[in-house]
């Protein structure tokens, strides 16, 4: 059992969970905090053994923490995710894998994706595939269509393995900081089309992906993860290419490990994450 807690800090906090925790008689695994001195909050994640009690134990630590306290609660149980593409399979690849061996932390419920052409993938691992075209249509449609195929399934992230459509706040706000995108590092350097190109035209020294909870701010939303690697001038666009897609599956897999595991708090668009 994971216990999450935000607050407004002020002193004896750590004391006051524990003492009440070991009155309760749970043991703790592991217990971490930070403060935020400037925001004047406090955070902590408790690993604890399993307690019948779950909300008895939610109800007794809002009595000893400040007023409007956050707590959250997780079991053991794993997550459940939607994951969108479009045509780039590396991505989806990786996950698909990790849900087969269930190494993911979390199980697929279905894929959704704008173009057919990863559906072969999807029906080998035999994953639910859902083809939703954008063509021909206005975006509140085609958000319909993906929306009501999300209304099949129970889910508790949705994941953008990339998927190369920009969705609507009025869709983004349905799922507040339950959207997961992956993305090349390059923003807002390289905008556009051939990102790789205009590196490479560029000389850039460096590769970098970044994964982030989705927001309205495009491409601005809380990051979870970011990695780089280094590149030279003997690398052409198809290797640089090559090792964006390595790093950027890489770094959503990182960050979903992260999430999965509830160790990720998000507040004033940033994070906090106890790794």
């Amino acid at each position: 059992m994971t216990i999450n807690i935000q607050c407004e800090d002020r002193v004896g906090l750590v004391a006051a969970i524990s003492g009440l925790i070991a009155q309760e008689s749970i043991n703790i695994i592991s217990m971490r905090e930070h403060v935020d001195t400037e925001q004047h909050l406090f955070f902590a994640r408790l690993e604890m053994d399993d307690n019948e009690n779950a909300q008895l134990l939610k109800n007794k630590l809002k009595e000893v923490l400040p007023q409007n306290a956050t707590i959250n609660i997780h079991t053991s149980q794993e997550k459940k995710v939607v994951v969108m593409v479009t045509k780039e399979y590396h991505c989806l690849g990786d996950i698909l894998i990790k849900n087969h061996f269930k190494t993911l932390g979390a199980t697929v419920q279905c894929v959704i994706g704008n173009h057919a052409v990863l559906e072969e993938v999807c029906t080998k691992f035999n994953i639910p595939f859902h083809f939703i075209s954008h063509t021909e249509k206005d975006k509140p449609s085609f958000e319909k269509e993906i929306i009501d195929t999300l209304k099949q399934y129970d889910f508790d992230y949705l994941v953008l393995a990339k998927f190369m459509r920009i969705l609507s706040s009025d869709f983004i706000s349905q799922y507040k900081y339950k959207v997961i995108n992956i993305h090349h590092s390059f923003l807002p350097a390289f905008i556009g089309a051939n990102p790789y190109r205009q590196a490479f035209d560029r000389g850039v020294k460096l590769i970098g992906a970044t994964a982030h909870f989705v927001t309205d701010h495009l491409d601005e939303g809380p990051i979870i993860a970011q990695n780089i690697n280094p590149v030279n001038h003997t690398f052409s666009v198809a290797d640089m290419m090559r090792a964006g897609k390595e790093i950027e599956k890489t770094t959503l897999s990182r960050a979903l490990q992260l999430v999965f595991e509830d160790r990720v708090f998000v507040y004033n668009n940033k994070t906090v994450i106890f790794e």
